[in-house]
This record gives structure tokens, C-alpha cells and sequence, in this order.
């Protein structure tokens, strides 16, 4: 049986969704923050990390700051949520979809973190993990909770050779940023369109 787009879409969306919160519960109720666990050696591990802000860490500053990204976030998710529905209506390349709907739940995912962590977890810290629905109530409340970052690739751990004219002997980390699924589905989502550009926009009117 042939399966729709709109279908195809929203799987896609709720598979990556699930995935993502599903690490990130497992994250935060087993591992403390700062901790890491190798998966590819020294050049690939889970590294437990939180920010304040949008995607790899780039932060925001204070509640305001964090309060305006997650209205930004609900603002995005509904404009791409209406540019998916068209999309499926116009019947328009399968990849296309699949891509925007990578952003969508990327997206979705990085709100839920900031919309409710902080309703139904305990604060992590460097020494405890923190608990599920505790007694007393979360660290902090409704859009102002951490995002979880954990994925950290430092493919190259080196320093800048002396005659540098850029930190000379200094430290040298290429891939430095921590990032989630959620982050990595956006990027794997923008990049696709930017790289197909010409097949998904093809029949598009």
C-alpha cells in the first residue's frame, strides 16, 4: 500500500521527535553534567551539556532573551508547519517534504526541552542526575527550561603551531560545538535543500 506524503511527513516528524526526547530523557536521568561517554574513541563521545539558547549552544541572554527564542520557536514551528501543509497539498518532491518536515521536528524538539524541562525535572548539577517529576516541582517553569545537548565531535584536538598568525599556540578544537538530534535534523534539513535545490524546487509552482 502506497503511503501519502502528508503520511510520510508526519511519521517522519514523530520519529524524530521520539528519538530525540527519548536520548535526552536517558541523558538527563543518567549521566551528570560535564560527563562524558565515549563512542568512537577521543574523536566522537556523549558529552552532557545544557544551554539557555538555539541550536549548539549559541545562547541568549537572560529570561527575556530566553522567553523571546521560545516565542520565536512557536512563531517558526507554526509558519513551517503551514509551508509543510502547502507543500503536501501542491503535491511537491517527496525529499522537500521529508526536509522541511527534519525542521519542523527539529524544531518541535528543541521547544519541548525549553517549554517543560523545567516543569518536570530537577536541576542537573555536576554531581547528581536529575529526577523525573520530583517532589516540589521542576528547576524552573512554562519556556524557560535548558536544552540538552549531548553529541561532540572534536575531530581535530590540537593547538595552533607557533608561527600562527591566528592563537598561536593555543588550543586548536574542530568540531567543537555540543548538539542534539533536534539540531542535527535542522541542519540535515537546510543543507539537503540548499544542496537539491534545483530537483525539489523543480516542479514547484
Amino acid at each position: 500500500m502506497k503511503i501519502s506524503a502528508g503520511k510520510k511527513a508526519l511519521l517522519f516528524i514523530f520519529l524524530i521527535i521520539i528519538f530525540d526526547q527519548s536520548l535526552k530523557l536517558w541523558v538527563k536521568t543518567q549521566m551528570v553534567l560535564g560527563q562524558e561517554i565515549p563512542l568512537i574513541g577521543k574523536y566522537g563521545m556523549l558529552h552532557f551539556i545544557e544551554n539557555n539558547g538555539m541550536a549548539f549552544g549559541i545562547e541568549m541572554g537572560g529570561t527575556a532573551g530566553k522567553i523571546i527564542l521560545s516565542i520565536f520557536r512557536i512563531i517558526a514551528i507554526a509558519v513551517i508547519s503551514w509551508y509543510l501543509y502547502k507543500l503536501v497539498r501542491k503535491n511537491a518532491y517527496t525529499g522537500l517534504i521529508l526536509a522541511v518536515s527534519a525542521i519542523l521536528a527539529g524544531a518541535a524538539g528543541n521547544l519541548i526541552d525549553s517549554a517543560f524541562y523545567g516543569i518536570i525535572f530537577s536541576e542537573s548539577t555536576f554531581e547528581k542526575t536529575a529526577i523525573l517529576f520530583p517532589e516540589g516541582g521542576g528547576y524552573s517553569s512554562f519556556l524557560l527550561g535548558k536544552v540538552v545537548d549531548m553529541f561532540y565531535f572534536p575531530i581535530i584536538n590540537t593547538t595552533w603551531p607557533e608561527w600562527s598568525p591566528f592563537k598561536p599556540g593555543q588550543q586548536l578544537i574542530f568540531f567543537r560545538p555540543v548538539f542534539n538530534l533536534a539540531d542535527a535534523a535542522i541542519t540535515c534539513g537546510v543543507l539537503s535543500i540548499i544542496l537539491f535545490q534545483k530537483k525539489m524546487f523543480r516542479n514547484l509552482h
